[in-house]
């Protein structure tokens, strides 16, 4: 159990949220392990002194992350944000840069780094995965197989221009090794984007099941820029982006080199302004999940004894947070319909539900109960012509536009 504060060091921390004992989601089971997987406490600490919220227990980053299953390049709309983002970061800051080069930590199958390519950057990811290493660097996306940190950046002894994180900030168990290894890696006006979960968002939208063991912090732009600030460096603009219901994508550089944007200055005010930093926000929070749970459960039985046929769509690791938590095993759902085929033949962790893969089905459900929500546009565009037969998609949690 985690007692002191993985940002700012103090002791001074109170549960503010319990999700029980859960599976670590991102491990799906073949059948053979079914009944065998080890279940941790997920809990969600308070930090008096700087506001952040984080797990107070760890699951060690090498069960975690050495061989996972998710793939950046599986979702049209994620590749899409990524290459919006390449788009960006080039037309802003380094078009006209000679020798341009970008590092991507926890590049995943290179997705990022692939967008950054076409623009003539030259690239580096750095992946703990084998896996997902092996599929970027077969794709000529030059691929790193290790955990970043200090060390690894004393390593490759050289300085980006730009360095990506996207979904990687909050998994960090070392947390300030990494943090300085960014700023060690940065060229002097160089610059890092960190694209993360946004807890003011994922509140909002009652969005628990982004909370899972891999996600060991939660960031609003306060806490996040306690943890950049640490370290020497700064944020100077952000903006709100839709993926994945509600990402910050904040640009930091050094420490004083760059002026402040009108646009995060708002962000921090309304931050201050809903009290989202504040204890009584996530007490309310853990409420509101309590309130969820009951609803849901409520809704399935009710299409249960309507005699519906129900399966989940989506299997992300976040979806079995929410199975988890709810106890929505196969007495509602027949199976979880997944595009992954790494996932073929698969069942998960803590409520068993059998995986199938989207393209290979050979019958439909009446209703699918949406566990990837995040893509809930992508989705229901793919979908119309089952929507136009009578098929239901009903989502637990519906993003409020941003």
């Amino acid at each position: 159990m985690n007692t002191i504060c993985r940002v700012c060091d103090s002791s001074n921390l109170e549960l503010a949220i319990d999700l029980g004992n859960q599976p670590w989601c991102n491990h799906f089971l073949n059948f053979e392990e079914i009944g065998t997987e080890p279940f941790y406490p997920l809990r969600v600490l308070y930090c008096h002194d700087c506001g952040t919220v984080q797990l107070d227990y760890t699951v060690k980053k090498e069960i975690m992350f050495g061989n996972h299953t998710y793939l950046s390049g599986v979702t049209k709309s994620l590749s899409e944000h990524f290459k919006k983002v390449a788009d960006e970061v080039d037309n802003r800051f380094f078009q006209k840069t000679p020798g341009k080069s970008v590092l991507d930590i926890g590049s995943n199958d290179g997705t990022q780094l692939k967008h950054f390519q076409t623009l003539g950057y030259d690239v580096l990811g750095v992946e703990s995965s084998k896996t997902t290493a092996k599929i970027a660097n077969d794709a000529e996306i030059p691929t790193l197989n290790d955990f970043f940190n200090l060390e690894v950046v004393k390593r490759l002894d050289r300085k980006f221009h730009a360095i990506n994180a996207a979904g990687v900030f909050f998994h960090l168990e070392e947390l300030h090794s990494v943090t300085e290894g960014i700023r060690e890696a940065l060229h002097e006006n160089g610059v890092f984007i960190v694209q993360f979960l946004y807890m003011k968002r994922i509140i909002d939208n009652i969005a628990f099941d982004q909370i899972y063991h891999e996600h060991l912090l939660y960031y609003n732009l306060n806490t996040i820029e306690v943890l950049l600030n640490r370290h020497g460096l700064s944020m100077f603009d952000a903006y709100l982006s839709p993926i994945h219901g509600g990402s910050i994508i904040g640009f930091v550089t050094h420490e004083g080199t760059r002026k402040t944007t009108d646009r995060l200055l708002t962000m921090r005010r309304a931050e201050v302004n809903e009290k989202s930093n504040e204890l009584s926000t996530y007490l309310d929070f853990a409420k509101r999940i309590e309130q969820m749970k009951v609803d849901n459960l409520a809704y399935l039985e009710k299409a249960k004894k309507n005699g519906k046929r129900i399966w989940g769509f989506g299997a992300p690791v976040k979806g079995n947070t929410m199975l988890n938590y709810f106890g929505i095993g196969t007495q509602y759902l027949d199976y979880l319909v997944e595009k992954n085929e790494l996932r073929r033949g698969l069942y998960s962790p803590g409520m068993h539900i059998p995986l199938l893969i989207e393209k290979e089905l050979t019958e439909l459900p009446d209703i699918y109960y949406v566990l990837a929500w995040n893509f809930k546009k992508e989705i229901l565009a793919n979908n119309q012509h089952l929507i136009d037969k009578g098929t239901e998609f009903y989502f637990p949690v519906d993003p409020s536009e941003v």
